[in-house]
C-alpha cells in the first residue's frame, strides 16, 4: 500500500510539475522572438484586449503558434507511442516507420499538381500519403516472419525513399520551393487557421486514444495473454493504426514532418509514470506538447534574429537518442 501511494504521489506530482513547465513554456513563447514582449503585457492581453502592437502579435502570431506547437507535439507524442505498442517495438515512430516521409510527398505532390486545395482537402491527402508510408512499411517487414530490426530496416527504407523522392520534386518544380522550409518541420508563421486545422483531428485523436488507453496496455502483454483476457487484438490494432495516421498527418500537414518527438517521448514518459498505457498516453500529449514549445524557443536562437525550423532542434535530440536505443536494443522495456 505504501509503495502504491508512492507511485501515484509520483505521477500526480510528475502531471502538476509538467503541466507548469507548459504553460510556462507557451508564456516564454509569446514572449520572446524578433521583438520581445514584457511578461506583463502577455498576461495582461489574456484579460484586457487593446490596440497595441504588442497585444497586435500576441493575438495574431505568437499564441497561435504556440498552441499549433503544443498540439502538433501531442499528436506526435502519442501516435509514437501507439506504434510502440502495437509493434512491441521500442524503435518505432511516425518518423522512423515512414508515416511522416508518406504525409510529406503525399502534401508536396497535391502542392505541385493540385496547388488550390482547401485545408480540409489537404489534411486528408495527408492522411492518404500516412497510411500508404505506414502499409509499406508493414508490407516490406512481413515478408518471411517480422521482427523488431526487419520492421525498424523497412521503416528507414521506405522513409529515405519517400524523402528522396520529394526532395527531388522540389528540385524540378520550382512552385515547390516555397514548401523547403516547411519540409524541415516548422511551425514559424502558423496562424488562427492552422489551429482550426488541426485542433479537431488533435482533439479526437487523443481522446480515442485516452479511452482505448487499457485494451493498448492489454496488447503489450502479447497476442496470445490480450487474446486470453478478451482482447479483440486484430480490431485494436486497426483502431491504434487509424489514430496514428488521424494524429500524425493532420501534424505533418501543418508542421512540416517534425522529426523524433514521438521517438523520444514515450521512453521518457515510461521512466517517470510507468508502463501502464492509461497513463503513458495522456503523459505523452502533456510531455510532447513540453517538448515541441520548449524546441521552438530554442529554435528561435540558433540563427537569431532570424527564424530557425523547429524539425533542427528536434533532430539534433533524437538522433542521438535513436542511437542510443539502437544501441541498446532488445534491453528496452515497453
Amino acid at each position: 500500500m505504501e509503495t502504491e501511494g508512492r507511485s501515484k504521489l509520483k505521477v500526480l506530482c510528475t502531471a502538476i510539475a509538467g503541466i507548469v513547465l507548459l504553460i510556462l513554456g507557451i508564456l516564454t513563447s509569446i514572449s520572446v522572438g524578433a521583438s520581445d514582449i514584457d511578461a506583463s503585457m502577455v498576461l495582461k492581453s489574456f484579460f484586457e484586449a487593446d490596440s497595441s502592437k504588442e497585444q497586435t502579435i500576441i493575438r495574431t502570431l505568437r499564441l497561435p503558434r504556440a498552441l499549433v506547437g503544443a498540439l502538433v507535439g501531442a499528436n506526435l507524442a502519442v501516435a509514437g507511442a501507439l506504434m510502440q505498442a502495437i509493434t512491441r517495438n521500442s524503435l518505432a515512430s511516425p518518423q522512423v516507420f515512414g508515416v511522416n516521409a508518406g504525409a510529406s510527398f503525399f502534401i508536396v505532390s497535391a502542392f505541385v499538381f493540385f496547388p488550390n486545395l482547401s485545408s480540409v482537402s489537404l489534411v486528408c491527402v495527408a492522411f492518404i500519403g500516412a497510411a500508404m508510408g505506414g502499409m509499406a512499411v508493414y508490407s516490406f517487414a512481413s515478408g518471411g516472419g517480422m521482427t523488431q530490426v526487419k520492421l525498424a530496416l523497412a521503416g528507414m527504407a521506405v522513409h529515405f525513399f519517400l524523402s528522396s523522392l520529394t526532395q527531388g520534386m522540389i528540385i524540378f518544380n520550382e512552385q515547390a520551393k516555397d514548401v523547403l522550409y516547411w519540409l524541415v518541420g516548422s511551425i514559424n508563421g502558423k496562424t488562427w487557421a492552422h489551429v482550426n486545422m488541426i485542433l479537431p483531428w488533435s482533439l479526437f485523436g487523443l481522446l480515442v486514444a485516452a479511452m482505448f488507453s487499457r485494451s493498448v496496455s492489454i496488447l503489450v502483454l502479447g497476442e496470445n495473454m490480450a487474446q486470453g483476457l478478451g482482447q479483440r487484438v486484430y480490431r485494436i490494432r486497426i483502431l491504434a493504426g487509424i489514430l496514428v495516421i488521424i494524429l500524425a498527418g493532420s501534424s505533418v500537414a501543418v508542421a512540416g514532418p517534425v522529426g523524433f518527438v514521438g521517438l523520444i517521448i514515450p521512453h521518457i514518459v515510461r521512466r517517470l509514470v510507468g508502463g501502464d498505457y492509461r497513463r503513458i498516453i495522456p503523459f505523452s500529449a502533456l510531455f510532447g506538447a513540453l517538448l515541441l514549445v520548449y524546441a521552438d524557443i530554442l529554435a528561435r536562437f540558433i540563427a537569431y534574429p532570424f527564424e530557425s525550423p523547429v524539425g533542427i532542434v528536434t533532430a539534433m535530440i533524437g538522433a542521438p537518442f535513436f542511437l542510443y536505443l539502437a544501441k541498446r536494443g532488445r534491453n528496452i522495456k515497453q
